[in-house]
């Protein structure tokens, strides 16, 4: 009886021991991947890993053990190239890379298996990838198709893309040319909500940035200062998004613009200062500023041309031409008023000539009158002194007479014209002195209003060009 008790009770520990061997085998193959099975070492290792991972099966869904939770991305993009920044059309111009990287639950095999092969890289269109996007895009990208993709042992796969971006971005330009512009670029999926696919920084704002500046190859006209990045959750659609936004700044490279444009701006300016040394009495001086004002009128088209019509304020660099523009008008406005004023005074003295040459015309003509008269009165004289004499001494009394009147008369004449004459001509002086004072005093009034408005021009664009410069340079970007 004890011989076959001891028998029951061995063959129910051999029963369980082997209920628990297959337990733990069954636990053990659902745990490993179809290419965890010991083999013999491979000769074709990367055959043999695709022919057991069977790819294709499952590359139209989203990889995850448990579809509940969501499939974690870790995205880093840098900035390869800063290509072009259109200030006009608001849009920022880069070439991008974009490193990914997820889990993939169906791809596990052993390394030891497949002669310590650890990761392969395999045609992208065997492999589901994240639906990436840049939500700023306004074009269709030139991606630059990368045909394979890294998958690893451990079931991570990895995967980068190229391409040439442009996105629009909100110009700030109160500070043109010495401005600092920020654009972003918010990388999110197409169609998964949060709940699906999440994606997370690979690197932190400090790694992004040294990474961007070791492989950045040309800013074009900028300087690239740095960038940062956040992932952040936002509503898109009635569901949640999530959304890695990179924000990259990046300063203008100034010193062509201040050669090509402020400075023939402010040389044009002291050319203006150059023209109150040129007289006002000609037209030489105000065709001169007319020219200068159409030079910067020139300048003022030209950066019509390159600032945005939607700045939110008026950029100081057309306060600046402005400014000058307005400055140069009031000299013009300026020399208008003097040469008027210089003007009349000439006026009034060709009026004085021409009354002083009327005046001795007219006193020519009554000293022409006198002598006339005077020709007639003696002839009439003559004449008239005849009496009962003989002819002879009748006329050898009158020849005796009329040559004591002609001396007396001669002598008189010779007197009378020159004392007429200097009569005029002091009459002439006099008037002359007379109504001189009147065009003298608007000359005078001329030349010290000109002295004035250069002293008042010359601390107004000082005090103008300072305030500008010193906003230029302190004043924050709006």
């Amino acid at each position: 009886m004890k011989t076959v008790i001891l028998a029951l009770m061995v063959l129910v520990l051999v029963v369980v021991s082997q209920g628990g061997s297959t337990n733990n085998n069954s636990k053990d193959d659902n745990n490993n991947g179809p290419c965890d099975h010991d083999r013999k070492k491979s000769k074709f290792p990367y055959e043999d890993i695709l022919n057991c991972l069977d790819l294709t099966d499952n590359k139209l869904v989203r990889p995850a053990r448990d579809y509940k939770k969501p499939t974690w991305v870790y995205v880093q993009m840098s900035i390869l190239a800063i290509l072009d920044v259109k200030e006009i059309d608001q849009t920022f111009v880069s070439f991008v890379v974009i490193y990914m990287r997820w889990e993939d639950p169906h791809i596990y095999w052993k390394p030891q298996n497949f002669d310590g092969l650890d990761k392969m890289t395999v045609p992208t269109d065997l492999l589901w990838k994240p639906d990436l996007m840049i939500e700023e895009m306004i074009e269709k990208d030139k991606d630059i198709p990368n045909p394979f993709i890294t998958i690893h042992s451990n079931g991570f796969v990895e995967h980068v893309k190229n391409l040439m971006v442009v996105s629009s971005c909100k110009m700030q330009v109160y500070k043109f040319p010495f401005d600092t512009q920020s654009c972003t670029l918010s990388l999110k999926s197409i169609i998964y909500p949060e709940e699906e696919l999440k994606f997370e920084v690979y690197k932190n704002s400090s790694q992004a940035t040294e990474w961007t500046r070791e492989i950045m190859s040309t800013e074009s006209e900028w300087l690239f200062m740095g960038m940062t990045v956040e992932d952040r959750s936002v509503p898109r659609f009635h569901q949640n998004q999530s959304v890695v936004i990179y924000t990259i700044t990046m300063k203008r490279r100034s010193l062509l613009y201040v050669i090509n444009f402020l400075v023939p701006v402010l040389l044009l300016f002291g050319l203006d200062f150059a023209s109150f040394v040129i007289s006002d009495s000609g037209g030489e001086k105000l065709s001169f500023e007319v020219t200068l004002l159409l030079a910067v009128t020139v300048m003022q088209l030209i950066l019509n041309d390159i600032l945005p019509c939607s700045s939110d304020s008026i950029p100081l660099i057309a306060v600046y031409c402005i400014g000058i523009f307005g400055l140069m008008m009031i000299s013009l406005l300026e020399t208008i008023l003097v040469m008027y004023l210089i003007e009349k005074d000439s006026a009034s003295k060709e009026k004085k000539a021409d009354k002083n040459r009327s005046l001795s015309e007219d006193s020519g003509d009554k000293q022409g009158n006198y002598d006339g008269d005077v020709k007639k009165w003696t002839r009439c004289a003559c004449v008239c002194n005849v009496s009962d004499e003989p002819p002879t001494e009748l006329l050898s009394v009158a020849k005796e007479d009329k040559r004591s009147q002609l001396m007396e008369e001669s002598n008189s004449l010779e007197k009378h014209p020159d004392e007429l004459s200097e009569a005029v001509k002091g009459l002439s002086r006099l008037l002359s002195r007379k109504e001189g004072r009147k065009p003298d005093y608007w000359t005078r009034v001329a030349k010290k209003l000109h002295r004035i408005f250069f002293f008042v021009y010359v601390t107004v664009s000082a005090l103008f060009l300072v305030v500008l410069f010193s906003l230029w340079i302190n004043a924050e970007d709006e």
